[in-house]
């Protein structure tokens, strides 16, 4: 995993998949790849409380590999000494949302 700007994403070793995640992430028309590319590519990570009492959960905010803005909830999972993303649902975001969120940035 490459280095990114958001520190809790540096020492990821990869990625969980299996089918108790992967119908839910592709059934947005994503791939694998997309998804993950979008953690090469050093997105915007942020918490999301509301989603989950019994794990912290977290939105990555980024665009993938063709260049389309992606949102992806996801938690961090530690297994065999290793730390792996394993994404619980991923979405291409709208035109709206990611018109906010480049305002966003930018203030």
């Amino acid at each position: 995993m490459s280095q990114s700007r958001n520190s809790v994403l540096l020492n990821v070793t990869g990625f969980q998949w299996d089918d108790g995640n992967w119908p839910k992430c592709g059934k947005h028309g994503l791939e694998r790849e997309d998804i993950e590319s979008v953690f090469r590519l050093a997105p915007a990570v942020h918490p999301d409380p509301k989603h989950s009492s019994m794990e912290a959960r977290l939105l990555a905010i980024g665009q993938g590999g063709s260049g389309r803005w992606i949102l992806v909830a996801f938690t961090l999972r530690s297994r065999n000494g290793g730390t792996y993303i394993r994404p619980i649902s991923a979405r291409y975001m709208h035109d709206r949302e990611v018109a906010h969120y480049v305002q966003q940035r930018r203030a």
